[in-house]
């Protein structure tokens, strides 16, 4: 049978503060602070590496390098405010409205207008390419939804049943025929381009500021008020859950790349990241002003944040090597070197796979060592003597209690191995967690070497202060009892009284005024 080390006790600690995933949220270091020349009402990136952002502030969309973060170009060919500035999936051309009534779609590289649309009545505050690339969604203050062609540079369709404004809307991933949008009257609502007409609609208790459709097309999600509510589309828009974190209106949303990961921003200064499958926070930021829009770059690298003072946040996670090396395309070693004959070491097993665990034998501490052989007094110096915690000596110490062989650890020892163990007794001997086992301690000593004691001035001086310390330890155990007695008092007065006030209260209640006529 094998010996059993002794189990050092762990203390109770405080509840950490930090939430599962605080570890590679925490990643996201040194933001760069960006002010632009107005507030930033919307923030992408381009689907496309070096994933550069899309910045739309004022009158103007600017673009900031992807790898730099420096500032790569601006379009300004805006009359009014822009409004959401947006990539196609290729990320060869930007989309965006303004408070013209304008939809403009513009060349990413040259900067040129390729394609003006004109048909709203009001400013037009969405805008978002279709995946089949050849469509345009635009959602607008005249309370109306418009497909656009881009080759023939005509709406194909005008939905107009929400009745205010359309401040929100996103596309479903690889589905062009199908687009959702959110209004100020507090309903979703989810188009078919191909049937012309309003397939669901799901009503909320707030105007909805931002609306996004999970991976897979099954779950939406609806900023609305401080809230953020799940909708599950397969069942006709019922509700899976609400996300109540926010203490004022939640203005943006967004997703990871693996889809796992929701981000909402508010205007109480606040980002904070959910998980979708257990519908809980696993983690919040704190911003110096309204939070405005968010986007999460498609390598799941760069956080960016705007806000309503015109700044916006740029944050960058460090990429270990073993993820970069994960994320490299595998490269197949040529025959006869010494990459390929070494192929396949760093295989680590599937997660299905059949694991024989090789345990490695476990070195014993020189306390132990001494247990094991039966040398209780030893073990004792041997603890003492390497500036061991307090908890592993208190533990060895409880060990040897359980071992009935303390009595035979402390006898026989001259002066300076007492002084030794008095000055631990004397140090820890008001701790908490350790006073039930060094009272037995301080008892087994004075039975053993009580009429001994005094003939060491050291020995007798530790005592001098051991005692003093008792005492004002009992002193402090009195005082502690007098003030929960009068503490139980004053509950009992309380309830009392309470008591007594409440029929009184419910007659007074319940009594009707007379009329006097």
């Amino acid at each position: 049978m094998d010996y059993k080390p002794v189990g050092v006790g762990k203390t109770v600690r405080n509840a950490r503060r930090g939430l599962p995933e605080a570890g590679y949220w925490k990643k996201f270091q040194s933001p760069v602070l960006v002010k632009e020349y107005g507030m930033v009402t919307s923030l992408e990136f381009s689907p496309i590496k070096p994933h550069d952002l899309l910045v739309t502030a004022a009158m103007r969309l600017q673009v900031y390098n992807g790898r730099t973060s420096q500032l790569k170009k601006a379009i300004t060919r805006f009359h009014g405010q822009a409004r959401s500035g947006s990539y196609r999936s290729d990320g060869k051309l930007i989309v965006a409205g303004d408070d013209t009534n304008i939809v403009q779609v513009f060349d990413g590289a040259s900067r040129s207008v390729l394609r003006t649309f004109k048909g709203h009545q009001d400013p037009v505050h969405v805008t978002r390419f279709l995946p089949n690339n050849v469509h345009v969604m635009s959602g607008s203050d005249d309370k109306t939804v418009q497909i656009w062609d881009i080759p023939s540079q005509k709406a194909v369709n005008v939905f107009s049943e929400h009745t205010d404004y359309v401040r929100s809307g996103c596309v479903f991933a690889g589905n062009a025929n199908v687009v959702a949008t959110g209004s100020y009257d507090h309903t979703v609502r989810i188009w078919d381009v191909r049937a012309n007409r309003c397939v669901t609609t799901i009503a909320t208790d707030e105007p909805v500021e931002d609306v996004m459709v999970l991976p897979g097309g099954s779950v939406a999600a609806a900023a609305a008020g401080p809230n953020v509510h799940m909708f599950d589309l397969l069942m006709g828009g019922r509700v899976l859950t609400t996300l109540g974190n926010h203490e004022k209106t939640v203005t943006s949303l967004c997703m990871d790349s693996a889809g796992g990961r929701l981000i909402a921003g508010s205007l109480d200064h606040h980002v904070k990241i959910y998980n979708v499958q257990s519908f809980k926070m696993m983690y919040s930021m704190a911003y110096p002003a309204p939070v405005l829009s968010v986007a999460l770059s498609a390598d799941d690298t760069r956080l960016a944040v705007g806000m309503a003072s015109g700044v916006f946040s740029l944050r960058r996670r460090a990429v270990s090597a073993k993820e970069q090396a994960l994320a490299a395309p595998a490269q197949r070693a040529r025959l006869g070197t010494h990459a390929h004959f070494t192929r396949g070491a760093a295989y680590k097993g599937g997660d299905d796979d059949l694991r024989i665990e090789q345990r490695r034998k476990r070195s014993l501490a020189d306390y132990d060592q001494f247990l094991r052989k039966f040398e209780h007094s030893r073990a004792l110096d041997a603890v003492l003597a390497n500036n061991r915690t307090g908890l592993t000596v208190v533990s060895l110490l409880q060990e040897l209690v359980h071992r009935d062989g303390l009595a035979g650890a402390l006898a026989g020892r001259d002066e300076l191995g007492l002084d030794t163990i008095v000055r631990f007794v004397v140090k820890f001997i008001d701790h908490p967690r350790y006073t039930s086992v060094l009272i037995k301690v301080a008892e087994t000593l004075l039975d053993i070497y009580g009429d001994l004691l005094h003939q060491s001035g050291r020995i007798a001086e530790l005592l001098v202060r051991l005692r003093a310390k008792v005492r004002t330890e009992l002193r402090l155990q009195q005082d502690l009892t007098m003030v929960i007695g009068s503490m139980d008092m004053l509950m009992a007065a309380c309830k009392v009284s309470h008591a007594a006030a409440v029929p009184a209260i419910e007659a007074a209640a319940t009594e009707k005024p007379s009329i006097q006529t």
